[in-house]
């Protein structure tokens, strides 16, 4: 079994496509198929079914995907730790994290980052927890940033910040003189959250489940910003983290309540697999994160790993 043949029928794999795999690594459909066959026999197993012009993982192909991408990672970690040797002074930062943290805590840690590193390419890739989480654990990314807790023995966790969710109305609304508010005076009122699945969704909805008051969701949006937009034109109520929404409350469009018996704190934390290699560019930006954790008032120039 050669590291190519791995290679080939991972991007057939993910794919689903023998023309779109040759097509991706710039090879012919002939040589894909002869590929695949080769570990067929050699494996003693068929790894897809074929289905006209698409295919599917036999259980025998589902088995190999996980040893596949294991290998291939090994690959590439070897080929950045033998290339640092050399003083190499580039290489790819791979980070994911959710909307919030991709508008408001990822550019100045970014801009900080680039300018001492301004040859370190960054790849961001935005997604919920759960889906980042595994994302990591696969090796797919160097860092995800997080909101906590989370717990798996596979993961190093450093959290990295801390925030308050607020109530948010439109300036208009009957609530907006008020500073503080109650979840029994909100039983009645729509609601506009974000879509299923997110961790603070899930930790909101329960929480006013466990104080007795179900939640009256009329409308679901996958972003923050729309979010933001639909609540100060009095289309509904929201939740979100005090840190999207300084502007909105300075300039007006926007009134931020606490609800006394609800007061939901949040924290993000950066995640990351700690029995992975970490490249030169991985290592620099932990040690700008863990800097700025240490003395957080304080800018410095972030030290070399």
């Amino acid at each position: 079994m050669e590291l190519w043949q791995l290679e080939v029928f991972t991007a057939v794999a993910e794919e689903r496509s023998f023309s779109r795999a040759g097509h991706r690594l710039g090879r012919t459909q002939p040589a894909i198929s002869s590929a695949i066959k080769l570990l067929e026999v050699e494996l003693g197993e068929p790894l897809f079914d074929r289905m006209g012009k698409s295919v599917r993982l036999t259980g025998a192909g589902e088995i190999l995907t996980d040893y596949a991408k294991r290998l291939l990672r090994l690959r590439e970690e070897a080929t950045i730790a033998v290339g640092e040797l050399r003083g190499l002074g580039r290489g790819t930062l791979r980070l994911g994290a959710n909307e919030t943290t991709c508008l408001y805590v990822l550019p100045e840690v970014l801009a900080s980052f680039k300018q001492a590193y301004p040859q370190v390419q960054v790849d961001i890739h935005r997604a919920i927890t759960r889906s980042i989480t595994e994302r990591i654990l696969d090796g797919a990314l160097d860092f995800g940033i997080v909101t906590l807790p989370i717990k798996n023995s596979r993961l190093e966790v450093l959290t990295i910040h801390r925030d308050e969710m607020a109530l948010i109305v439109s300036p208009t609304h009957s609530l907006a003189a008020r500073r503080s508010v109650k979840m029994s005076d909100l039983e009645n009122e729509p609601f506009i959250l974000h879509k299923i699945g997110t961790t603070t969704r899930e930790r909101l909805v329960r929480h006013f489940n466990e104080g007795g008051v179900k939640m009256k969701v009329t409308m679901e949006l996958a972003s923050i910003e729309t979010i933001k937009r639909f609540v100060a034109i009095g289309m509904g109520i929201s939740i979100v983290p005090r840190l999207c929404i300084a502007r909105e409350v300075r300039d007006g469009s926007l009134q931020a309540l606490t609800i006394r018996d609800a007061r939901f704190k949040r924290q993000l934390g950066l995640i990351y697999n700690k029995d992975r290699y970490q490249s030169q560019a991985a290592r620099a930006f932990l040690a700008l994160i863990s800097e700025q954790q240490q003395a957080p008032k304080t800018k410095r120039k972030p030290a070399k790993p």
